[in-house]
């Protein structure tokens, strides 16, 4: 509970509440109703505190218009210093809000980083960037905390206002609710685990180094090793799922556990903060300790998770009939306008006073020749002393010096550059107005369009190459500039300026008098009344950063310059102070035009000024007297917190202070505030004028100064909740959110406005509703400068009525501002169009976010006016992201208790989750030219992923709630029904063979390979049978059939002498991959032993490597170990005993020096079905099993080969495998002994250091046929392909190769083969010539493409490989939907390649084992000769044994006996036919069932998801994917910078959740090789998961997603 002391809840009435909210979810009683029964139900159980409402009325409505009395005494009453500066409008709300979750402790995980990431550079490299600045996005909320008696009180009234308002947990679907209950507070919810205890601070979790079970030490990553990259074992517990416990499912909704309201209940972390030193143990869901820091943490974000979500809405757009993406429902009870239409305002008569200029030329010269030596402009230095007087009389001479030398000294007198009408740049620094003054009058007088543009600074500036566009659009060559400018310009080599980014080719020419030739004495500028001609063009930025030229007809400037001068009572030789900037908007307005137009004196206060010393504008008031100061609300936010020192400050003078950016509805309490310190200081209080302007429409409305000071402005109370649905509502009793504007004056003179739609028809909005404010005056810019169609839908709008017909024959400009008119003819402003977001269908604006960001206390953490808050398009919705600059002091911890309290106040104030809060280090964000954010490019940064941030929080689980529903498993259809159905829509039953195995030849009658080799040793003694390569490509050693027979019987004879071990007996062969394996395997046949295959442990990672080879010897019961002297050596060695027991080994025999003698006999075994090996392998998902292989199956299956490959003594084969187990094994040791031909043998380990080893082998002895390992042809693209010329040069010939086979036991990495044909088809490798082969653990080989190029022999040549595109979504559902090649959500898949000789396939569903028809994803079942005949194993698993080596089909031919390969795929019959004119059965193969994640009811394959997060930022080498807890896990590989860490986090999440709407639970980045992979390239997920589980991956970041 929020309150204190409140009493602990009965069972019944919390069973009561359950019910109740359970009402309220299913809509049976409405919003009211539940709270009054809520309160009623928990009244009894909360203490009342005494005379609290009573203070409340008064204290926390505000009348609409309070009197200035009421005002004053809320300011006096407030009494530290702190207060003078809090923004009482805002501050208080976010504090009441954040106050209601301040009882309960924040329970979100925190991310761990690595301290490299943490400590990132020293404090003193660090400037601090302008804590505040000119930027138009900064709100301006004072500083402080609420700490008068008042505050204080409205504190516990919130906290027991949140308790009445019921459980936060509320799972309501309606969201009209006032701000702090349900809807508002589901975020606050997973911020805030309901505890009782004290709020304690998020423990920091920081990840400390741990050697991870399978990388190297010394830095010798295992990771992409070949011949050692061990297979990785962990303990047998972790095999079981059962320990991987499983909170509820927190990705489906709130009806399914509808009991669990009280939260302090549910919440299984212990109450105090667990002392995570000791890695105590945490219990996970259902009470299963996992003892891990990381575990712990996500433990800790599953509790967050696990309540109740609303439940979820009924309707859907169809997105595609397989997942139905929901669509947010106008929700039946939110606000509607209900006002009547509104009416156009117009504004007061434009009075012509007879002595206005009739252009603005005219008076310049009437002022510059009347009165030349009054003061036009005074310039400061950066000390604040007067730099310079700039005189009418000099304005009107130099003018016309520039307007002479543009049009005459530029280009030839037949060819001048620049006519009347160009466009040229005008190119000025900041605190050089007189010069920018002198150049823009000169093009004036010459006829010829500035376009004020931002000094460039360097090459890439934010935005400048956008300027650069706008300058090339509208024909620019000229710009003028300063000479101290021109001199600061960045220059090449040779001292011009080069050329920037996107910009035109310039001539620079400086505007200096000095430098410019003095007109004759008869040349004169041609003086004529304003016209429609184009005055200037004013540049705008637009939300998404490309630049638009407004521009301003002749007439249009003077009109609007009367405008202002009538408005703002502007007198001659008024003194004025301008803190804005000159070359645009108000300060251009005000400083440079108007001005002018009435002889007034203009003190221009440069912003580098500004920043050394804040208070220096006011200073120049009081030393002026200046009348009229133009500021923003950022100067009287730096002036307050500067201005203690001050002493002598009279702001008397002043009648009136313009706020330039008045209209941003947060700029009321810099105003407020600022009225309250220099009240005293003779401010007046109707001295301060808000007005609101457009690039487009100029000034479009300016409060007046009146001299009644009892009239006071004009305020809005307006309630957040309708401003989001467009509409506005005076706030009724929750103060929580509301949005307080103030007035911005009435309409200008001579101008008629009206408030429209912002989306669709120009409509007219009614009284109460929010729309986008339109003008109708002379006195607004005309067009973009070339770009018609905006031009047409901005500057030309005619506003309708409600019956369809326009309001006025003249068009209307929009002027991008959002608000309404209200009582009086007053203009509000509420919001700017472009910083408009709409997140499910309510508005929200960027600037309201930014506010309540910066309202958050303490502000010590991030800086002022360095936020910025856009939205990203994520899963067909809006997403707000808001990145702010964090202070160089604040730790890890601040940081994010800052982050969690935005999260929370921006969830109760405008009731929209925000999807990413990113902080970046100080100084990094890109500045526009004045110090502001520049938006569109921050935002760029962040797509792009090189925004850098230092901390990241993503919440994704609360904002994303249009997810397609969860899958609800359907009641089994029986097997029988789904044959029958299958029957009658015509789809045969998925099954396929491949051909007989024909006719036996002369080595076919033999049933044992001992004594294949025993025939071949007779028949051909020296045929070469083996020939082993080193790195180098010389042979290292080769063997004959009659020197492999004698070799393995002296090995059959020591096996017998030395070993003295029995026929039956089972022996480790723990060889290096070479000749010495396969003459030890035929030592153990000729013996009667079973040999076992072992990779030997690596020798600098013996730690690793050697628990696996220990763990087989022991798991298989060898009685002897058979090795090479050296490795016999290492596993007795120092090393070893720190690793393993070295004294439980068994036997070891080195075979290094034989004995002479043979053995008395060669053994043969009684019976086909005996074993003949053991094939032991470790499984992606870290089983290690053992396969029995009996002689018969290992005859069948050599023989399959040798028919589907056609293999024969002539041939040569290159193999580039690994000889331990599978397929690789069979290829390296026993085919060449069965078929005869000659295989050359590659170790894939020597291609780490020769990586051409493999192709150079295979070009050198012109082989057709060779095999190798995805690893291997990694290795290959990777390492060689940039040399494929230099290989070309060396003449390697890659034309001979006719297959070359991919041995796997996964789907086919279809982009590795294709890129791998694509690189070396310049070396003659045949497009066609790659495919990919299938094999599991029940069956070796299932299938395997040899594509035949051209007719050779009998035309066994199969078809091409096929690829097929299938719909991932519908994959999920376990069905399979052909898709266009390219069409959204497609997946390519390859044939895994021809079924060999003597197999059959049936596709069957793994739960109901009933078969499937063609085209439908099931487990693929086989049928074979050489299957195996079982596992073998310790522990006798009987019950695994039979349901993988016999399984029957429930239904249809139940007779055959299957072994159940585990992996997932379809069989489509393609249109092609092979040799014997049967059309050809494809197998594709789609993912192993151990790996298949089931998240959301549906089936995912791990490698989708993988392959959609590599693809989602350049510098992400290879990810992995696991589910923990229903949680989706992602590792990702970061090779780059690891300050590169925290922008993969967003856009993997983003990735992930836009291809398969699934929400990523926690990222991981971790370094290169981190994720373990086994033999045959394959990840080992589940070891990574342990790994991770257990704390040793060392990972540079751990972001948990809330």
């Amino acid at each position: 509970m929020a309150d204190r002391d409140a009493l602990p809840l009965p069972l019944e009435v919390r069973a009561r509440l359950a019910e109740l909210e359970l009402e309220l979810s299913e809509g049976d009683i409405t919003q009211k109703g539940y709270e009054k029964k809520r309160a009623k139900l928990i009244g009894a159980y909360l203490p009342q505190p005494p005379g609290l409402e009573a203070s409340m009325v008064h204290e926390r409505r505000p009348p609409m218009g309070p009197s200035s009395a009421s005002r004053y005494h809320r300011r006096r009453s407030s009494g530290t210093r702190d207060e003078r500066y809090r923004s009482d409008v805002h501050t208080e709300a976010v504090q009441a809000a954040l106050a209601k979750h301040k009882e309960r402790k924040v329970a979100v995980p925190m991310p761990s980083k690595r301290r490299s990431l943490v400590v990132q550079t020293s404090m003193d490299a660090y400037t601090p960037p302008d804590t505040s600045s000119g930027s138009e996005e900064e709100g301006g909320p004072g500083e402080g905390t609420p700490t008068s008696s008042q505050g204080s009180v409205g504190m516990d009234h919130w906290i027991s206002r949140a308790v009445h308002h019921g459980s936060t947990t509320s799972s309501s679907s309606s969201s009209t609710q006032s701000g702090g209950s349900g809807a508002a507070s589901r975020l606050a919810d997973v911020l805030a685990q309901a505890h009782v205890g004290k709020p304690g601070p998020i423990a920091h979790l920081s990840l400390k180094r741990k050697t991870m079970l399978g990388v190297a030490e010394n830095g010798n990553s295992l990771r992409r090793s070949c011949e050692f990259g061990s297979d990785l074992l962990w303990p047998p517990p972790l095999e079981s799922d059962e320990n991987h416990s499983a909170p509820p499912d927190v990705t489906t909704y709130a009806s399914e556990h509808p009991v669990q309201v009280e939260r302090p209940q549910v919440s299984t972390v212990p109450r105090t903060t667990p002392k995570y030193g000791n890695a105590e143990l945490m219990e996970t869901g259902d009470g299963v300790p996992v003892s891990s820091r990381v575990s712990a943490k996500i433990q800790q974000l599953v509790n967050t998770l696990k309540q109740p979500r609303r439940p979820p809405l009924r309707e859907f757009f169809v997105d595609d009939f397989e997942e139905l993406l929901e669509v947010q429902q106008p929700d039946p009870n939110q606000p509607r306008p209900e006002g009547a239409q509104m009416m156009t305002m117009r504004g007061e008569q434009l009075g012509v006073v007879t002595n206005w200029p009739p252009s603005l030329e005219a008076a310049l010269q009437r002022w510059g020749t009347i009165s030349p030596k009054a003061p036009c402009l005074t310039t400061m230095d950066t000390n604040g002393k007067p730099l310079y007087v700039l005189t009418y009389g000099k304005l009107w001479s130099r003018s016309i010096k520039v307007a002479y030398n543009i049009l005459h000294k530029l280009g030839t007198k037949q060819e001048p550059m620049v006519r009347p009408g160009d466009r040229v740049a005008l190119v000025f620094p900041n605190n050089d107005p007189a010069a920018f003054m002198v150049a823009f009058y000169g093009c004036l007088l010459a006829e010829v369009v500035p376009v004020p543009i931002e000094v460039p600074l360097t090459r890439k500036d934010a935005g400048s190459q956008q300027i650069g566009f706008l300058l090339g659009s509208c024909g620019v060559t000229v710009a003028l500039t300063s000479d101290a400018c021109h001199k600061g310009l960045p220059k090449g080599p040779t001292g011009e300026i080069p050329q920037f980014k996107g910009w035109p080719k310039l001539l620079w020419f400086v505007t200096e008098s000095k430098h410019l030739s003095k007109p004759p004495r008869d040349w004169f500028p041609h003086i004529k009344d304003a016209n429609n001609d184009t005055a200037y063009i004013e540049y705008k930025t637009c939300k998404d950063g490309s630049v638009l030229g407004v521009t301003v007809m002749r007439i249009a400037l003077l009109t609007h310059c009367q405008a202002l001068t009538q408005s703002c009572g502007y007198t001659e030789a008024e003194t004025i102070v301008n803190v804005l900037d000159f070359k645009k908007d108000v300060g251009l307005w005000h400083g440079i035009l108007t001005s002018v137009m009435n002889m007034m004196h203009v003190i221009s206060i440069p912003y580098s000024l500004m920043k050394v010393n804040p208070l220096s504008w006011i200073q120049k008031v009081c030393q002026y007297k200046a009348k009229v100061a133009c500021v923003k609300s950022r100067d009287m936010h730096w002036a307050l917190v500067a201005h203690r020192d001050q002493r002598d400050i009279n702001l008397s003078s002043l009648r009136m202070l313009i706020v330039a950016d008045g209209s941003n509805p947060w700029s009321i309490s810099s105003c407020d505030a600022f009225l309250n310190v220099f009240q005293s200081k003779g401010l007046r209080p109707e001295v301060i004028c808000p007005c609101a302007s457009s690039p487009e429409a100029l000034t479009v409305a300016i409060r007046r100064p009146t001299d009644d000071s009892n009239q006071p402005p004009g305020r809005g109370v307006l309630s957040m909740q309708g401003l989001s649905h467009g509409v506005i509502r005076v706030d009724s009793e929750e103060r929580l959110s509301v949005l307080t504007v103030q007035d911005v004056g009435t309409v200008m003179p001579g101008a008629l406005m009206c408030v429209v739609k912002p989306e669709g028809v120009p409509q007219l909005c009614r009284t109460d509703e929010i729309g986008e404010l339109c003008v109708c005056s002379v006195a607004t810019g005309t067009s973009y400068y070339g770009l018609a169609g905006m031009t047409k839908n901005t500057f030309e709008v005619f506003p309708m009525s409600s019956c369809g017909a326009p309001i006025s024959e003249y068009p209307f400009t929009r002027t991008g501002l959002l608000g309404f008119v209200g009582p009086g003819g007053l203009v509000f402003i509420a919001g700017k169009m472009d910083g408009l977001m709409v997140v499910s269908g309510r508005r929200h604006n960027a600037d309201d976010i930014v506010a309540t960001a910066l309202a958050v206390e303490p502000m010590k953490f991030v800086y002022r006016g360095r936020i910025a808050v856009f939205s990203v398009t994520v899963l067909h919705d809006e997403r707000i992201v808001v990145v702010a600059e964090q202070r160089p002091d604040s730790t890890e911890e601040d940081s994010f208790q800052w982050m969690s309290r935005v999260l929370q106040a921006i969830d109760s104030i405008h009731n929209v989750g925000v999807f990413c809060l990113a902080l970046v280090p100080a100084n990094t964000l890109p500045k526009t030219p004045l110090g502001g954010i520049h938006l569109s490019e921050t935002k760029q940064l962040f797509l792009e992923g090189s925004l850098h941030p230092c901390n990241v929080l993503m919440c994704p689980h609360t904002c994303v709630t249009n997810l397609p529903k969860p899958r609800q498993k359907q009641p089994e259809i029986g097997p029988a029904s789904v044959m029958v159905g299958n029957l009658v829509s015509g789809k045969r039953i998925a099954q396929a063979s491949g051909r007989d195995l024909g006719q036996i030849e002369d080595n076919d009658q033999f049933l044992f390979l001992s004594e294949v080799l025993q025939w071949r040793a007779q028949t051909t003694p020296d045929h070469v049978l083996f020939t082993l390569l080193s790195s180098r490509g010389t042979v290292l050693s080769s063997l004959t059939c009659l020197q492999l027979h004698k070799r393995a019987e002296k090995i059959a004879a020591m096996l017998m002498e030395r070993g003295h071990l029995q026929d039956g007996d089972h022996v480790a062969l723990v060889y290096p991959p070479g000749i010495d394996l396969i003459a030890a395997f035929y030592g153990c046949l000729y013996a009667g032993c079973v040999p076992i295959t072992v990779r030997p442990p690596h020798p600098q990672n013996i730690a690793t490597t050697l628990p696996t080879v220990k763990m087989i010897v022991e798991v298989s019961r060898s009685s002897c170990v058979m090795t090479t002297q050296v490795i016999s050596k290492l596993l007795k060695s120092k090393e070893a005993s720190a690793a393993v027991d070295v004294r439980t080994w068994p036997p070891v025999l080195d075979t290094d020096d034989l004995p002479k003698k043979k053995p008395p006999q060669v053994y043969k075994p009684s019976n086909p079905d005996t074993l003949a090996y053991l094939d032991f392998s470790v499984s992606t998902t870290g089983m290690l099993a053992g396969v029995k292989m009996s002689h018969s199956a290992t005859s069948a299956f050599c023989r399959s080969i040798k028919l589907q490959c056609e293999l024969y003594p002539s041939r040569e084969v290159a193999i580039c495998l690994d000889p331990y187990c599978g397929l690789g094994f069979v290829l390296w040791c026993l085919c060449s002994v069965y078929s005869g031909h000659q295989s050359i043998l590659i170790p894939p380990s020597e291609l780490e250091v020769n990586p051409a080893l493999w192709l150079h082998a295979v070009s050198q002895f012109r082989v057709r046929d060779t095999f190798c390992s995805y690893s291997v042809m990694e290795l290959c693209t990777k390492g060689l392909g940039l040399q494929t010329e230099s290989l070309k040069s060396r003449s390697l010939d890659l034309s001979r190769v006719r297959t070359c086979v991919v041995v796997a036991e996964e789907r086919p990495r279809i982009a590795l083969t294709q890129s791998f044909s694509k690189l070396f088809k310049d070396l003659g490798l045949h497009p066609r010539a790659v495919s990919t082969s299938f094999g599991c653990r029940v069956n070796l080989a299932i299938c395997l493409q040899p594509y035949r190029l051209g007719k050779l022999d009998q035309g066994t040549s199969g078809p091409d490989p096929t690829t097929v595109y299938v719909d991932m979504r519908a994959l999920r559902h376990d069905r399979v939907r052909l898709v266009e090649r390219g069409s959204p959500h497609s997946l390519p898949l390859m044939e895994s390649g021809k079924i060999l000789p003597g197999v059959r396939i049936i596709i069957a569903n793994p739960e109901t084992k009933g078969p499937l028809g063609d085209s439908h994803l099931g487990e693929i079942w086989v049928h074979s000769g050489h299957n195996g005949s079982g596992y073998f194993t310790v522990y006798g698993d009987e019950a695994l044994q039979s349901d993988h080596f016999n399984s029957r089909l429930s239904f249809g031919d139940t007779q055959t006996v299957w072994a159940r390969t585990g992996y997932l795929g379809f069989l489509r019959r393609t249109e092609l036919t092979d040799a014997s004119g049967e059309r050809h059965d494809a197998l594709y193969v789609v993912g192993a069932l151990d790996e298949a994640m089931e998240l959301r009811g549906m089936r995912y394959h791990p490698i989708d998801i993988e392959t959609s997060v590599i693809r989602s930022h350049k510098s992400i080498m290879e990810c992995a994917v696991f589910p923990w807890t229903n949680l989706l896990v992602v590792v990702v590989e970061l090779e780059g910078s690891e300050q590169e860490a925290l922008d993969l986090v967003p856009l993997v999440t983003n990735a992930v959740l836009e291809e398969h709407y699934l929400i990523v639970g926690v990222v991981v980045v971790v370094d290169v090789g981190v994720i373990p992979i086994n033999s045959r390239g394959e990840k080992q997920r589940m070891h990574l998961r342990d790994g991770f589980l257990a704390d040793q991956l060392d990972p540079i970041y751990v972001a948990y997603n809330m």
